[in-house]
């Protein structure tokens, strides 16, 4: 559970505010403090936090009458009382319909515009502005909206023209073939160029048209679960900053050069899409432990995956094909690669600002997805989901009520493939 909170910036507020999780046996597993977006003389506190579903409301009652709540985690709880609201109310919440994203992307843990002191544009108070301004697009975008198109400077344009030029020298050797596959269509559809930025909204409609999937614009970081959880309902969160011109090809977190380069054309790829979504939904209603878990398993496959195709090593990781370094070395001789194996890679460090320690291979997109879903069937949850497409919700299954509503829309389209099989039989004579 988390909750932010704004204090007044004023000695001794932050040490009141804490003594109240003491005082109501709330464990902080972590704090953060970033200014307030509301008002100049206020900071905001983030703090993530284990304890019961009572603790927490006593909680939040306390803190009201000293702090302003700016947002909670879980905001409301996910069961009815006809759903057994009494005995399941301590699962975490999570997004039962597609526009409830709009809740997870703006419960932002570090905005964009927040660099640290060791970040090249950290002195460049313009570059900073421009930062501000990426930051205020992403929170007043809402569900359903067209994502604000973006006029890019001279020296961001310039900026994604080295990384696109020099990252696309690469991929005939290095990247998978359903990069390679699509990679030209976002040429063609999306105005993938060195001398064009793609626009977030072209590559929304592009995206949902191959695989069923969208993006969405974010201010920067989200947490484990709210990032897996737009991945169930196949949105993709994107940035839509631009590195720092200073050093074009490194960036110490995600910008728009690594989510249209690295993770877009894969995204067009069905059975990518299908992989991904997957982890999302396993992610829904987890518990923390496993929570990390998946995210460690996304790290390591969807963000640094490698798979074997034609007897080569091919890379299909998001930062392996935005990063011309490690891109070099996941596929060298220096490189230590495993297989994958969840319940291994699972353990894995993850590491951010260095090159990984190990890398983990899969025969297919089709392997990968079988383990995943072999290790989603370990994670402990009182429940099912299965995704509707038709009204992009979430469907708890929990009863056999819920489960013959799956089952009438699984018949239907038995109904249709046993249909097209006899069509085929007869045209075939058969």
């Amino acid at each position: 559970m988390a909750v932010v909170f704004s204090l007044k910036n004023e000695v001794g507020g932050l040490v009141k505010a804490l003594k109240l999780f003491q005082e109501k046996h709330v464990n902080m597993v972590h704090i953060e403090s970033r200014k307030s977006r509301r008002r100049s003389s206020e900071v905001e506190i983030f703090v993530d936090c284990e304890c019961g579903k009572t603790e927490f409301n006593e909680l939040i009652q306390s803190l009201k009458f000293q702090t302003t709540i700016v947002t909670l985690n879980p905001p409301e709880n996910i069961w009815t009382e006809e759903e057994g609201k009494a005995k399941l109310e301590d699962v975490p919440w999570f997004p039962r319909k597609i526009s409830e994203l709009d809740k997870c992307s703006h419960r932002v843990l570090m905005y964009g515009s927040e660099l640290d002191a060791d970040h090249p544009g950290f002195k460049d108070n313009v570059y900073r502005q421009r930062r501000k301004y990426f930051v205020d697009v992403a929170m007043g975008y809402k569900y359903g909206q067209p994502i604000p198109r973006v006029e890019y400077t001279e020296e961001e344009t310039k900026t994604w023209g080295v990384v696109f030029r020099e990252l696309s020298k690469l991929y005939p050797t290095h990247a998978c073939r359903e990069y390679l596959k699509n990679f030209p269509l976002l040429t063609k559809y999306c105005g993938y160029r060195e001398d064009n930025v793609p626009q977030l909204e072209d590559v929304s409609v592009f995206l949902k048209e191959r695989s069923g999937f969208t993006v969405r614009p974010v201010a920067g970081y989200l947490s484990p679960r709210d990032f897996l959880a737009g991945l169930a309902y196949r949105v993709f969160h994107c940035t839509q900053y631009i590195r720092h011109g200073s050093d074009p090809l490194y960036t110490p977190e995600p910008d728009t050069c690594h989510e249209l380069l690295g993770h877009v054309p894969l995204l067009a790829d069905p059975k990518f899409a299908q992989f991904s979504q997957e982890i999302g939904l396993a992610s829904l209603g987890a518990s923390d432990e496993d929570v990390q878990k998946l995210a460690t398993c996304y790290f390591f496959t969807i963000e640094f995956g490698l798979c074997k195709q034609e007897g080569q090593l091919r890379a299909y990781g998001a930062g392996l094909l935005s990063s011309i370094g490690e891109l070099k070395h996941a596929l060298s001789d220096k490189a230590c690669v495993k297989a994958f194996d969840p319940k291994t890679t699972c353990l894995q460090e993850c590491l951010i600002t260095t090159f990984q320690e190990a890398y983990f291979v899969s025969e297919s997109f089709e392997e990968a997805k079988e383990k995943m879903r072999d290790f989603a069937k370990s994670i402990t949850r009182p429940f099912s989901v299965y995704f509707n497409p038709y009204t992009q919700s979430i469907e708890i299954l929990k009863d056999t009520r819920s489960i013959e509503n799956v089952v009438q829309d699984l018949r239907s389209d038995l109904n249709t493939v046993c249909d097209a099989l006899n069509k085929m039989n007869h045209y075939l004579g058969i």
